[in-house]
Protein backbone atom coordinates (compact mmCIF):
# COMPACT_ATOMS: atom_id res chain seq x y z
CA UNK A 1 0.00 0.00 0.00
CA UNK A 2 2.87 2.56 0.32
CA UNK A 3 2.45 3.43 -3.29
CA UNK A 4 -0.90 5.14 -2.40
CA UNK A 5 -0.01 6.45 1.09
CA UNK A 6 -0.50 10.39 1.14
CA UNK A 7 -2.90 10.14 -2.07
CA UNK A 8 -5.72 13.05 -2.54
CA UNK A 9 -9.03 10.87 -2.78
CA UNK A 10 -12.44 13.15 -2.74
CA UNK A 11 -15.40 11.08 -1.63
CA UNK A 12 -18.71 10.96 -0.75
CA UNK A 13 -19.15 9.57 3.12
CA UNK A 14 -22.19 7.74 3.11
CA UNK A 15 -22.34 6.44 7.04
CA UNK A 16 -20.68 5.75 10.23
CA UNK A 17 -18.22 2.42 11.32
CA UNK A 18 -17.32 1.27 14.55
CA UNK A 19 -14.92 3.53 16.36
CA UNK A 20 -16.33 6.88 15.29
CA UNK A 21 -14.58 7.09 10.80
CA UNK A 22 -17.24 7.51 8.02
CA UNK A 23 -17.61 5.24 5.20
CA UNK A 24 -16.63 5.69 1.60
CA UNK A 25 -16.07 4.30 -1.52
CA UNK A 26 -13.51 5.17 -3.46
CA UNK A 27 -13.04 2.84 -7.65
CA UNK A 28 -14.92 0.29 -5.49
CA UNK A 29 -12.83 0.11 -3.01
CA UNK A 30 -14.24 0.71 1.16
CA UNK A 31 -12.45 4.04 2.64
CA UNK A 32 -12.31 4.83 6.07
CA UNK A 33 -12.43 8.48 6.53
CA UNK A 34 -11.42 9.99 9.58
CA UNK A 35 -13.04 13.44 10.72
CA UNK A 36 -15.98 13.33 8.00
CA UNK A 37 -19.80 13.28 9.08
CA UNK A 38 -22.15 10.91 6.83
CA UNK A 39 -23.65 13.25 4.20
CA UNK A 40 -20.19 14.99 3.30
CA UNK A 41 -18.13 15.06 0.42
CA UNK A 42 -14.20 15.65 1.44
CA UNK A 43 -10.72 15.52 0.58
CA UNK A 44 -9.05 13.02 2.45
CA UNK A 45 -5.11 11.93 2.45
CA UNK A 46 -4.83 8.16 2.10
CA UNK A 47 -2.91 6.54 5.16
CA UNK A 48 0.17 4.51 5.44
CA UNK A 49 -1.86 1.54 7.48
CA UNK A 50 -4.38 1.11 4.00
CA UNK A 51 -4.89 -2.13 3.17
CA UNK A 52 -5.38 -4.01 -0.07
CA UNK A 53 -9.00 -4.62 0.83
CA UNK A 54 -9.49 -1.12 2.26
CA UNK A 55 -8.14 2.40 2.96
CA UNK A 56 -7.94 4.68 5.60
CA UNK A 57 -7.88 8.10 5.39
CA UNK A 58 -8.31 11.54 7.09
CA UNK A 59 -9.93 14.70 5.76
CA UNK A 60 -8.31 17.33 4.91
CA UNK A 61 -10.83 19.91 3.66
CA UNK A 62 -14.67 20.08 3.33
CA UNK A 63 -16.61 20.34 -0.30
CA UNK A 64 -19.80 20.15 1.13
CA UNK A 65 -20.17 19.93 4.90
CA UNK A 66 -22.54 18.26 7.12
CA UNK A 67 -25.76 20.72 8.44
CA UNK A 68 -24.09 18.56 11.89
CA UNK A 69 -20.85 20.29 11.29
CA UNK A 70 -19.83 22.50 14.09
CA UNK A 71 -16.61 24.61 14.90
CA UNK A 72 -14.46 21.79 16.89
CA UNK A 73 -14.71 21.88 20.38
CA UNK A 74 -10.92 21.65 20.85
CA UNK A 75 -8.98 23.95 18.05
CA UNK A 76 -5.61 21.46 18.30
CA UNK A 77 -7.68 18.91 16.82
CA UNK A 78 -9.43 20.87 14.31
CA UNK A 79 -9.66 20.12 10.20
CA UNK A 80 -7.94 23.36 10.02
CA UNK A 81 -5.01 21.98 11.81
CA UNK A 82 -2.96 19.00 9.11
CA UNK A 83 -4.10 15.80 10.11
CA UNK A 84 -0.81 14.80 11.48
CA UNK A 85 -1.12 17.83 13.79
CA UNK A 86 -4.55 17.10 15.38
CA UNK A 87 -4.84 16.48 19.25
CA UNK A 88 -6.51 12.89 19.61
CA UNK A 89 -9.23 12.23 22.31
CA UNK A 90 -12.06 14.50 20.57
CA UNK A 91 -12.72 13.02 17.42
CA UNK A 92 -16.19 13.76 17.40
CA UNK A 93 -15.62 17.55 18.26
CA UNK A 94 -16.51 18.60 14.99
CA UNK A 95 -20.48 17.49 14.60
CA UNK A 96 -23.14 18.77 16.76
CA UNK A 97 -24.12 17.12 20.12
CA UNK A 98 -27.60 15.69 18.93
CA UNK A 99 -25.76 13.92 16.24
CA UNK A 100 -23.20 12.74 17.84
CA UNK A 101 -25.33 10.51 19.94
CA UNK A 102 -27.43 9.71 16.64
CA UNK A 103 -24.40 8.60 15.61
CA UNK A 104 -23.59 6.41 18.14
CA UNK A 105 -27.34 4.67 18.18
CA UNK A 106 -26.85 3.61 14.90
CA UNK A 107 -23.45 1.70 15.75
CA UNK A 108 -25.04 0.14 18.72
CA UNK A 109 -28.17 -0.22 17.07
CA UNK A 110 -26.63 -1.73 13.80
CA UNK A 111 -24.43 -3.70 15.39
CA UNK A 112 -26.85 -5.73 17.81
CA UNK A 113 -28.84 -6.55 13.81
CA UNK A 114 -26.33 -7.39 12.46
CA UNK A 115 -24.57 -9.68 15.00
CA UNK A 116 -27.12 -10.80 16.87
CA UNK A 117 -30.50 -10.05 15.06
CA UNK A 118 -31.67 -8.02 17.42
CA UNK A 119 -33.90 -5.20 16.65
CA UNK A 120 -33.60 -2.06 19.07
CA UNK A 121 -34.93 1.40 19.18
CA UNK A 122 -32.40 2.24 22.02
CA UNK A 123 -32.02 5.76 22.55
CA UNK A 124 -28.44 7.41 23.81
CA UNK A 125 -29.42 9.72 26.97
CA UNK A 126 -27.30 12.42 27.79
CA UNK A 127 -25.72 13.29 31.82
CA UNK A 128 -26.57 15.83 33.22
CA UNK A 129 -25.16 19.37 32.48
CA UNK A 130 -23.40 18.13 29.18
CA UNK A 131 -26.07 19.59 26.87
CA UNK A 132 -25.40 22.97 28.42
CA UNK A 133 -21.68 22.59 28.10
CA UNK A 134 -21.60 21.15 24.16
CA UNK A 135 -20.47 18.37 25.66
CA UNK A 136 -17.21 19.84 27.28
CA UNK A 137 -15.85 19.92 31.07
CA UNK A 138 -16.87 16.16 31.80
CA UNK A 139 -13.83 14.41 32.16
CA UNK A 140 -12.07 13.58 35.62
CA UNK A 141 -8.76 12.10 34.30
CA UNK A 142 -6.64 12.82 31.74
CA UNK A 143 -3.58 10.63 30.29
CA UNK A 144 -1.00 13.36 28.97
CA UNK A 145 2.04 11.72 27.53
CA UNK A 146 5.58 13.02 27.50
CA UNK A 147 7.51 13.53 24.31
CA UNK A 148 11.81 13.60 24.24
CA UNK A 149 11.91 17.12 25.11
CA UNK A 150 10.08 16.63 27.90
CA UNK A 151 6.65 18.21 26.59
CA UNK A 152 3.57 16.63 28.25
CA UNK A 153 0.27 16.84 25.80
CA UNK A 154 -2.09 14.16 24.33
CA UNK A 155 -1.01 11.77 21.40
CA UNK A 156 -1.95 12.78 17.69
CA UNK A 157 -5.20 11.07 16.87
CA UNK A 158 -4.15 7.63 15.45
CA UNK A 159 -0.42 8.10 16.26
CA UNK A 160 1.91 8.74 19.32
CA UNK A 161 3.07 11.79 18.72
CA UNK A 162 3.12 13.93 21.39
CA UNK A 163 1.09 16.95 20.78
CA UNK A 164 1.81 20.30 22.82
CA UNK A 165 -1.60 21.91 23.97
CA UNK A 166 -2.43 24.85 25.85
CA UNK A 167 -6.00 23.78 27.06
CA UNK A 168 -7.57 20.37 27.64
CA UNK A 169 -11.64 21.06 27.16
CA UNK A 170 -13.22 18.33 27.70
CA UNK A 171 -11.39 18.29 31.34
CA UNK A 172 -13.62 19.35 34.27
CA UNK A 173 -12.97 23.15 35.04
CA UNK A 174 -10.77 22.24 38.33
CA UNK A 175 -8.93 20.13 36.44
CA UNK A 176 -8.14 22.05 32.99
CA UNK A 177 -6.73 24.64 35.37
CA UNK A 178 -4.41 22.82 37.17
CA UNK A 179 -2.85 20.87 34.13
CA UNK A 180 0.22 21.38 33.51
CA UNK A 181 0.70 21.63 30.08
CA UNK A 182 3.41 24.20 30.11
CA UNK A 183 6.15 21.91 32.49
CA UNK A 184 9.19 20.14 31.52
CA UNK A 185 8.96 16.15 32.29
CA UNK A 186 11.70 14.92 30.69
CA UNK A 187 12.74 11.55 32.06
CA UNK A 188 8.88 10.89 32.45
CA UNK A 189 6.72 8.82 30.14
CA UNK A 190 3.47 10.26 30.68
CA UNK A 191 1.60 12.27 33.98
CA UNK A 192 -2.06 11.44 34.58
CA UNK A 193 -4.07 14.20 36.20
CA UNK A 194 -7.06 13.61 38.11
CA UNK A 195 -9.94 15.45 40.00
CA UNK A 196 -11.32 13.13 42.49
CA UNK A 197 -14.64 14.05 44.34
CA UNK A 198 -12.77 15.00 47.21
CA UNK A 199 -9.59 16.07 47.77
CA UNK A 200 -8.40 18.52 44.76
CA UNK A 201 -6.27 17.74 41.57
CA UNK A 202 -3.43 15.67 41.70
CA UNK A 203 -0.79 13.94 39.46
CA UNK A 204 1.01 11.03 39.06
CA UNK A 205 4.39 10.95 36.96
CA UNK A 206 4.98 8.00 35.40
CA UNK A 207 8.49 6.75 34.85
CA UNK A 208 10.92 4.31 35.59
CA UNK A 209 10.40 5.18 39.28
CA UNK A 210 6.76 4.10 40.01
CA UNK A 211 5.34 6.93 42.24
CA UNK A 212 3.71 6.03 45.87
CA UNK A 213 0.11 4.76 45.70
CA UNK A 214 -2.01 7.20 47.94
CA UNK A 215 -5.73 6.92 48.40
CA UNK A 216 -8.58 9.07 47.47
CA UNK A 217 -12.20 8.82 48.07
CA UNK A 218 -14.69 8.97 45.03
CA UNK A 219 -18.60 10.67 46.17
CA UNK A 220 -21.40 8.78 44.29
CA UNK A 221 -24.89 9.83 45.55
CA UNK A 222 -24.44 9.17 49.91
CA UNK A 223 -21.61 6.67 49.58
CA UNK A 224 -17.90 7.11 49.37
CA UNK A 225 -15.46 4.50 47.62
CA UNK A 226 -12.04 4.55 48.37
CA UNK A 227 -9.44 3.38 45.60
CA UNK A 228 -5.92 3.77 44.73
CA UNK A 229 -5.61 7.16 43.03
CA UNK A 230 -3.91 5.21 39.98
CA UNK A 231 -7.02 2.63 40.40
CA UNK A 232 -9.87 2.74 37.85
CA UNK A 233 -12.79 4.81 38.06
CA UNK A 234 -15.41 5.96 35.64
CA UNK A 235 -13.57 9.43 33.79
CA UNK A 236 -16.93 11.58 33.13
CA UNK A 237 -17.88 13.60 36.72
CA UNK A 238 -21.90 11.87 36.61
CA UNK A 239 -20.86 8.57 35.13
CA UNK A 240 -20.61 6.02 38.67
CA UNK A 241 -23.69 7.89 39.56
CA UNK A 242 -25.38 7.51 36.21
CA UNK A 243 -24.41 3.51 36.05
CA UNK A 244 -25.42 3.00 39.59
CA UNK A 245 -28.97 3.73 38.97
CA UNK A 246 -29.09 2.62 35.63
CA UNK A 247 -27.91 -0.83 36.91
CA UNK A 248 -30.41 -0.66 39.70
CA UNK A 249 -32.93 0.00 36.90
CA UNK A 250 -31.87 -3.08 34.96
CA UNK A 251 -32.26 -5.53 37.33
CA UNK A 252 -36.20 -7.24 37.37
CA UNK A 253 -36.84 -7.44 40.94
CA UNK A 254 -39.34 -10.03 39.83
CA UNK A 255 -36.04 -12.67 38.80
CA UNK A 256 -34.02 -10.74 42.08
CA UNK A 257 -33.45 -13.21 45.08
CA UNK A 258 -31.05 -11.56 47.51
CA UNK A 259 -30.39 -14.89 49.43
CA UNK A 260 -28.95 -16.25 45.87
CA UNK A 261 -25.62 -16.23 44.79
CA UNK A 262 -25.13 -12.97 43.29
CA UNK A 263 -22.42 -12.17 41.07
CA UNK A 264 -20.40 -8.62 40.66
CA UNK A 265 -17.71 -9.88 37.21
CA UNK A 266 -15.09 -7.30 36.94
CA UNK A 267 -16.48 -5.74 39.80
CA UNK A 268 -13.29 -3.12 40.15
CA UNK A 269 -13.57 -1.29 43.97
CA UNK A 270 -17.32 -2.29 43.75
CA UNK A 271 -19.15 0.00 42.67
CA UNK A 272 -21.74 -1.82 41.06
CA UNK A 273 -21.83 -4.46 43.45
CA UNK A 274 -23.00 -1.56 45.84
CA UNK A 275 -25.87 -0.33 43.50
CA UNK A 276 -27.11 -3.98 44.08
CA UNK A 277 -27.13 -4.35 47.56
CA UNK A 278 -28.26 -0.62 48.19
CA UNK A 279 -31.95 -1.31 46.35
CA UNK A 280 -31.72 -4.75 47.82
CA UNK A 281 -31.00 -4.21 50.88
CA UNK A 282 -28.67 -4.87 53.64
CA UNK A 283 -29.12 -8.68 53.27
CA UNK A 284 -28.04 -9.00 49.95
CA UNK A 285 -25.55 -11.79 49.16
CA UNK A 286 -23.38 -10.64 46.10
CA UNK A 287 -19.27 -11.70 45.20
CA UNK A 288 -17.31 -9.43 43.46
CA UNK A 289 -14.80 -10.73 41.33
CA UNK A 290 -11.83 -8.70 40.05
CA UNK A 291 -8.02 -9.64 38.94
CA UNK A 292 -6.53 -6.28 40.67
CA UNK A 293 -5.79 -7.49 44.01
CA UNK A 294 -5.54 -3.52 45.30
CA UNK A 295 -8.60 -2.68 44.00
CA UNK A 296 -10.32 -5.85 45.54
CA UNK A 297 -8.67 -5.33 48.52
CA UNK A 298 -10.19 -1.86 48.35
CA UNK A 299 -13.79 -3.53 47.22
CA UNK A 300 -13.97 -5.50 50.54
CA UNK A 301 -13.45 -1.72 52.49
CA UNK A 302 -16.10 -0.42 50.65
CA UNK A 303 -18.91 -3.49 50.72
CA UNK A 304 -17.90 -3.45 54.66
CA UNK A 305 -22.03 -2.76 55.37
CA UNK A 306 -23.17 -5.51 53.57
CA UNK A 307 -23.38 -8.46 55.67
CA UNK A 308 -23.74 -11.05 52.85
CA UNK A 309 -20.78 -9.34 50.20
CA UNK A 310 -17.65 -10.01 49.86
CA UNK A 311 -14.85 -9.89 47.42
CA UNK A 312 -12.36 -12.19 45.41
CA UNK A 313 -8.81 -11.35 43.77
CA UNK A 314 -9.21 -13.81 40.59
CA UNK A 315 -9.57 -14.28 36.78
CA UNK A 316 -13.10 -14.06 35.68
CA UNK A 317 -12.89 -16.02 33.04
CA UNK A 318 -10.99 -18.84 35.13
CA UNK A 319 -12.98 -18.33 38.61
CA UNK A 320 -16.49 -18.65 36.74
CA UNK A 321 -15.19 -21.90 35.19
CA UNK A 322 -14.40 -23.55 38.44
CA UNK A 323 -17.33 -22.58 39.70
CA UNK A 324 -19.18 -24.19 36.82
CA UNK A 325 -17.19 -27.20 37.04
CA UNK A 326 -17.26 -27.35 41.25
CA UNK A 327 -20.83 -26.13 42.35
CA UNK A 328 -22.89 -28.99 44.26
CA UNK A 329 -26.40 -29.32 43.51
CA UNK A 330 -27.20 -26.81 46.57
CA UNK A 331 -25.08 -24.53 45.18
CA UNK A 332 -26.54 -24.70 41.59
CA UNK A 333 -30.11 -24.04 43.03
CA UNK A 334 -28.91 -20.64 44.38
CA UNK A 335 -26.63 -19.90 41.10
CA UNK A 336 -29.72 -20.58 39.16
CA UNK A 337 -31.64 -18.10 41.00
CA UNK A 338 -28.93 -15.74 40.84
CA UNK A 339 -28.34 -12.22 39.33
CA UNK A 340 -25.00 -11.60 37.36
CA UNK A 341 -23.27 -7.47 36.90
CA UNK A 342 -21.20 -8.41 34.19
CA UNK A 343 -18.83 -5.15 33.48
CA UNK A 344 -16.20 -6.51 31.00
CA UNK A 345 -13.35 -4.62 29.77
CA UNK A 346 -13.72 -2.77 26.04
CA UNK A 347 -13.02 -6.25 24.67
CA UNK A 348 -16.05 -7.58 25.75
CA UNK A 349 -16.81 -10.42 27.93
CA UNK A 350 -16.15 -13.32 25.19
CA UNK A 351 -17.28 -17.06 24.36
CA UNK A 352 -15.63 -19.02 26.76
CA UNK A 353 -16.48 -15.93 29.96
CA UNK A 354 -20.18 -15.91 28.14
CA UNK A 355 -20.52 -20.10 28.24
CA UNK A 356 -19.12 -20.84 31.90
CA UNK A 357 -21.86 -18.15 32.94
CA UNK A 358 -24.72 -19.63 31.24
CA UNK A 359 -23.38 -23.02 32.74
CA UNK A 360 -24.29 -20.99 35.96
CA UNK A 361 -27.75 -20.89 34.31
CA UNK A 362 -28.14 -17.22 36.36
CA UNK A 363 -31.68 -15.69 36.48
CA UNK A 364 -30.70 -12.77 34.40
CA UNK A 365 -27.39 -10.85 33.51
CA UNK A 366 -26.98 -7.05 33.78
CA UNK A 367 -24.06 -6.13 31.23
CA UNK A 368 -22.27 -2.78 31.81
CA UNK A 369 -21.01 -2.32 27.78
CA UNK A 370 -18.51 0.19 27.08
CA UNK A 371 -17.89 -1.66 23.00
CA UNK A 372 -20.79 -1.88 21.03
CA UNK A 373 -19.78 -4.25 18.79
CA UNK A 374 -18.13 -6.48 21.57
CA UNK A 375 -21.43 -6.33 22.98
CA UNK A 376 -23.61 -7.56 19.98
CA UNK A 377 -20.80 -10.63 19.87
CA UNK A 378 -21.47 -11.08 23.59
CA UNK A 379 -25.63 -11.29 23.19
CA UNK A 380 -25.45 -13.43 20.18
CA UNK A 381 -23.19 -15.71 22.46
CA UNK A 382 -25.86 -15.40 25.60
CA UNK A 383 -28.84 -16.37 22.83
CA UNK A 384 -27.14 -19.36 22.18
CA UNK A 385 -27.83 -20.24 25.61
CA UNK A 386 -31.04 -19.49 26.12
CA UNK A 387 -30.70 -15.89 27.08
CA UNK A 388 -33.12 -13.06 25.75
CA UNK A 389 -31.74 -9.29 25.62
CA UNK A 390 -35.06 -7.97 27.29
CA UNK A 391 -33.56 -4.50 28.34
CA UNK A 392 -31.54 -1.74 26.87
CA UNK A 393 -30.38 1.44 27.28
CA UNK A 394 -27.24 3.72 26.27
CA UNK A 395 -25.30 6.62 27.48
CA UNK A 396 -23.48 9.60 26.36
CA UNK A 397 -20.84 8.91 29.17
CA UNK A 398 -18.13 10.37 26.57
CA UNK A 399 -18.89 13.24 24.84
CA UNK A 400 -17.35 14.34 21.67
CA UNK A 401 -15.82 11.35 21.23
CA UNK A 402 -17.32 7.98 19.45
CA UNK A 403 -17.48 5.99 22.77
CA UNK A 404 -20.97 4.76 23.97
CA UNK A 405 -22.10 2.59 27.22
CA UNK A 406 -24.90 0.24 27.18
CA UNK A 407 -26.85 -1.10 29.83
CA UNK A 408 -28.55 -4.55 28.96
CA UNK A 409 -30.62 -6.84 30.51
CA UNK A 410 -30.32 -10.67 29.77
CA UNK A 411 -33.13 -12.85 30.78
CA UNK A 412 -33.13 -16.91 30.81
CA UNK A 413 -36.67 -18.49 29.54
Amino acid sequence: MGEFAGRSIEVDVTNIAHGGVGVARHDGRVVFVADAIPGERVVARVTGDSKKSFWRAETVSVVTASEFRQPHVWTAASIDRDPADRAGGAEFGHIRLDHQRELKRQVLAESLQRMAKVTSDVQVEPLPGDDERGGTGWRTRVRLHVDDSGRAGPFAARSHRVIPVTELPLATDELSAAAPLDQDFTGSDHVDVLAPSTGGVRLIIGGKKAQKRTTITEIVGEREFRLADAGFWQVHRSAAQALTKAVQDAVDPARFDPAAHNLDLYGGVGLLAAAVADRFGPATKITTVESDAIATDYAADNLAEWIGARSETARVERWVSDLAASASASERSRLARATIVLDPPRSGAGRDVVASIAALAPAQVVYVACDPVAFARDVEFFAGHGYTLTALRAFDLFPNTHHVEAVGTLSRG
